[in-house]
């Protein structure tokens, strides 16, 4: 009898981390958290130092049959400190609006669980080139991906029922412009992130 009761809870957990992984879900939470960018250098003209920066916005995910699409949008500002070869020293900043569109899987059930996900990120910058908030939240929205700077975004999370912790590397795709005293520079933005996300949905 001992056996058989263990045989069918084994079954019904079997059964019911299966479900959980088949059937269709639809989550939509808030985000924010942290992040380190760096800057490329090909030419050997500067050096670049990681400057914390911050993220924060919207995200929804839609899963079924152990995978899921997640996107997002959050506002997000990156900073570095730049050491010119002339001796210089300056900052940069990039405050822009950001749509990851990240595709990956998901194991776990009882509400734990672990995902994977990679996918291009379109960046939108705020007042860059005459940008607005205004004007880069209606491209974002539209996904005007012409207007758009864009990257490569790799990562893992863990779930704890709504509770999301996302490590995620981005790697700069579109190189973007700064000044650097009356120095124009082109350059590619790469950065780590770290966010805390709660699923209100």
């Amino acid at each position: 009898m001992k056996k058989l009761i263990l045989t069918l809870g084994l079954f019904i957990a079997i059964a019911t981390a299966t479900q959980a992984q088949v059937l269709p879900s639809v989550q939509v939470g808030v985000k924010g958290g942290v992040n380190l960018s760096s800057l490329s250098n090909s030419n050997g003209t500067f050096s670049s130092s990681n400057r914390a920066g911050y993220l924060g916005g919207i995200w929804a995910r839609f899963g079924a049959l152990g995978f899921n699409f997640q996107p997002e949008l959050y506002v997000t500002s990156k900073n570095v400190d730049i050491n010119s070869s002339n001796g210089a020293s300056s900052s940069a900043k990039f405050t822009s609006i950001d749509v990851p569109l990240l595709l990956g899987g998901k194991v776990g059930a009882f509400g734990l669980g672990g995902r994977f996900y990679a996918g291009p990120l379109l960046s939108f910058a705020i007042n860059r080139e005459g940008n607005s908030f205004g004007s880069a939240a209606g491209n974002a929205i539209n996904l005007r991906y012409k207007d758009a700077n864009f990257a490569a975004t790799v990562g893992a999370g863990v779930d704890i029922r709504r509770i999301s912790i996302d490590l995620r590397y981005e790697a700069g795709l579109t190189k973007q412009e700064y000044l650097d005293g009356s120095n124009s520079i082109k350059t590619r933005i790469s950065l780590f992130n770290l966010s805390l996300g709660y699923a209100f949905l």
